[in-house]
């Protein structure tokens, strides 16, 4: 009886969420907007996995009109109905302030809360804020343990991570040999940060012999795959000469595409590049736009410096 009650909220909770209205007009017959409507009519019925996929359409914007607050509740009804990567991903919804309002100490508890439930993400994530001490004390070895077992469920991101840390000895032994499985294993699944980490040890040696085709070749390849950092190791490689013969122009375009995907340094740069007309035309308006626009990313070198400093 008290199920039957508990599920009768549940769709009565619904109700305010979800509107004749919910699902755009625009391309009726396209795949994509009828398994918006399919998902709305199971949401509809109860079913917590289709209310977290609909609130991930509504928070993207894809094939429905894009509304983050309702897209957010609608990604809380599936963590409360038991779906362990949306108590993940409501979690970064709080991290990031997008259609609720920021509130780290939530995040923490939704992401600790996918985790236990098995989300592989939700710990790889959590490992993610213990690693740098955001909204936690800073835990290296519980960073090391929860990217263990976001690895070992195969989250690549976390392996990617993890193999950074050994690559680095940053808090655990220096273990080249591992690094370079784990990055490897990463990069073979798509994982662009695997494929930097890799390209990292053939520019450092670390892999004998070096190869910087190689090199050259998984950075493009991380870029292409929305990797800001593959386009800016790339773009150094160029500017530099180092491990790439010197070619400003590519150089400005690598920096671009990573500014494009908000790299901060990338945009500082590019900003340089225009002030001196290396690559690029000469043009001081848009060096000053880029620096701006650094700043503005997170790359507090780029900001102006109060005066007296």
């Amino acid at each position: 009886m008290e199920g039957s009650s508990r599920r009768a909220r549940f769709i009565r909770r619904l109700s305010s969420f979800l509107s004749a209205g919910l699902i755009a007009t625009l391309a009726a017959c396209h795949p994509g907007n009828k398994e918006a409507i399919k998902l709305r009519g199971e949401c509809e019925a109860g079913n917590a996995p289709a209310c977290a996929a609909l609130g991930d359409k509504l928070l993207k914007g894809e094939y429905v009109l894009r509304d983050r607050e309702r897209g957010a509740e609608l990604v809380r009804v599936g963590c409360d109905g038991g779906v362990p990567d949306a108590c993940t991903r409501l979690g970064v919804l709080y991290q990031n302030g997008t259609g609720v309002k920021r509130d780290s100490v939530q995040a923490i508890a939704l992401l600790q809360k996918g985790c236990e439930a098995q989300s592989m993400e939700g710990c790889g994530l959590l490992g993610r804020q213990y690693h740098l001490g955001r909204g936690v004390p800073q835990d290296v070895m519980r960073a090391v343990s929860l990217y263990e077992q976001a690895c070992t469920g195969r989250h690549q991101a976390s392996c990617a991570r993890l193999a950074t840390m050994l690559m680095e000895g940053d808090g655990v032994p220096q273990d080249l040999a591992r690094a370079t499985t784990l990055f490897q294993s990463a990069c073979d699944a798509k994982e662009p940060a695997g494929c930097v980490g890799l390209a990292r040890l053939y520019v450092t040696g670390a892999l004998t012999p070096p190869n910087d085709s190689s090199a050259r070749l998984l950075f493009r390849q991380a870029c292409r795959d929305n990797d800001a950092n593959g386009c800016f190791q790339l773009a150094r490689m160029y500017e530099t000469g180092q491990h790439a013969i010197q070619d400003f122009g590519r150089a400005s375009s690598w920096y671009r595409s990573g500014c494009e995907l908000g790299h901060g340094e990338s945009c500082f740069m590019l900003s340089a590049l225009y002030e001196k007309g290396a690559g690029v035309p000469r043009i001081p308006e848009e060096s000053a736009r880029l620096k701006q626009e650094a700043c503005e990313s997170g790359y507090t070198a780029a900001c102006p410096r109060p005066k007296g400093t």
